[in-house]
């Protein structure tokens, strides 16, 4: 018989996702720099979305291995944790040397290749080290304390972003040089990746510190399994043919979604260079000045999203905030590129920030819910994320295309985004949500705003 989980105190819930924090620093920095990285680096802006492929190709090749592995490991340290842990060891490492590509005195073409390398590994360890907190949620949390937990996870990850953004604006104020010679990435950057790894690691090993595992035996008790996990055969196969409606449909929603923000994380910094500072030469100092603002709109959205964080749970459907949350990211997309004062794109910034919180949380608040009672939560999970990383492998392979059909306006590729979040909202309502009493018992906005 199924044992119930018992509640956890708000200070276990915040261990749980703590080392998210550190992270979401390393994501964030490689989301508001690799353009820029690859351009100062002399990649032509029309197969500037190809360079952005590897990052999701890692990712649905390495999370399905971590959870369908972690699933079945049991070792002093836990299950989900060690996996965590040497992710976020090789991101450390690979930190360090992405940034400095251009600066080993390399032809462009092996600059170009180390850092296509550099940038593979990244990407592979931080998918490794941030899949398993999801599945920590999935393992430890009860229903009824889920949004809470997913809620947390969601104000971490801003927060965290929010540091990671602001990193080479703040450099540069600080007078750490924020222009190098042509070919070469400015300190401002390289010292933005320095310190994210130096933190990102110091939050992973609190996290392995506090954090204790259920093991399979217990596990199996509180998700009412026939057998420990690690004692039974996976067929990924029949997983998928028995997921749950909810798996495919949230599914149908990601694909917009994250496709949009593909081509945000890749055309901005082109984008507004074009339509705020009115150059197109990654070479010159405006250019680098854009691309420092470029952290600051990112900082701004992750400021919108972690307010619209505390008002999603207010909205008692969680279909009809899940889709007023979209529309307001596109009406912030489609805005950009009629904008050209940098301080009004603040605007469209904190609307995208909507739909980023929504992203977040609600998919995998929606999905885990499902999936109670089917057991392999870290496989599922694994293979939910190919809803995230396939969307963004068809819209990387497919950009360079786009940009050269509608002009070639990087700022234009941001209006494309906007269409394709708009058209995600509506598929919302393809979603089959399991709403249960419990979830509802717990308002994590009251939660949060109560932090001490």
């Amino acid at each position: 018989m199924k044992k119930q989980r018992p509640d956890l105190s708000f200070m276990k819930l915040w261990n749980i996702s703590f080392g998210f924090f550190g992270v979401q620093i390393a994501y964030a920095l490689q989301s508001a720099n690799i353009s820029r990285i690859f351009a100062t680096l002399g990649a032509d802006p029309h197969s500037l979305s190809y360079f952005w492929i590897l990052p999701p190709l890692m990712g649905i090749v390495v999370q399905p291995i971590v959870g369908t592995l972690s699933d079945k490991t049991w070792c002093r340290f836990g299950r989900r944790i060690p996996y965590l842990f040497i992710g976020a060891a090789v991101a450390v490492l690979v930190m360090c040397l992405l940034p400095n590509a251009g600066s080993f005195g390399m032809a462009v073409s092996t600059a170009m290749t180390f850092g296509l390398c550099s940038l593979m590994f990244l990407d592979t360890s931080i998918n490794m080290a941030m899949q398993p907190f999801k599945m920590l949620v999935g393992d430890m949390v009860n229903e009824k304390q889920k949004a809470l937990a997913y809620s947390i996870q969601s104000f971490l990850c801003n927060a965290g972003s929010l540091v990671g953004y602001v990193f080479p604006f703040l450099f540069t104020f600080l007078g750490i040089s924020n222009v190098a010679a042509k070919g070469v990435v400015p300190d401002s950057v390289i010292y933005s990746f320095y310190i994210g790894a130096a933190i990102l690691i110091l939050c992973v090993i609190y996290t392995t510190a506090k954090v204790k595992e259920m093991p399979p035996k217990e596990y199996a008790e509180y998700h009412g399994l026939d057998k420990p996990l690690d004692e039974e055969k996976v067929n990924v196969f029949k997983l998928l043919k028995d997921a749950p409606t909810a798996f495919w449909s949230v599914g149908l929603v990601q694909f917009f979604c994250w496709a949009a923000f593909m081509y945000m994380w890749t055309y901005t910094n082109g984008g507004i260079a074009e339509t705020c500072w009115n150059t197109t030469d990654t070479a010159s100092l405006s250019y680098q000045d854009a691309g420092n603002w470029v952290g600051v709109l990112f900082a701004v959205q992750a400021i919108g999203s972690v307010i619209w964080a505390i008002i999603i749970p207010q909205i008692k459907d969680r279909k009809i905030a899940y889709c007023i949350s979209l529309i307001l990211g596109g009406i912030g997309f489609i805005m950009i590129p009629f904008i050209h004062n940098q301080y009004v794109l603040f605007v469209p910034y904190l609307l995208i920030g909507c739909a980023w919180a929504a992203m977040l949380a609600l998919p995998f608040a929606i999905v885990t819910n499902a999936l109670e009672g089917y057991g392999h939560m870290g496989v599922y999970l694994g293979l939910f994320n190919g809803t995230i990383c396939i969307p963004q492998i068809v819209a990387a392979a497919t950009g360079g295309l786009v940009f050269q059909i509608i002009g070639g306006r990087q700022c234009d590729m941001l209006l494309v985004a906007g269409i394709l979040l708009v058209i995600g909202a509506f598929c919302v309502f393809a979603v089959k949500d399991r709403t249960l009493k419990q979830v509802e018992t717990t308002n994590p906005s009251e939660d949060l705003l109560n932090m001490k």
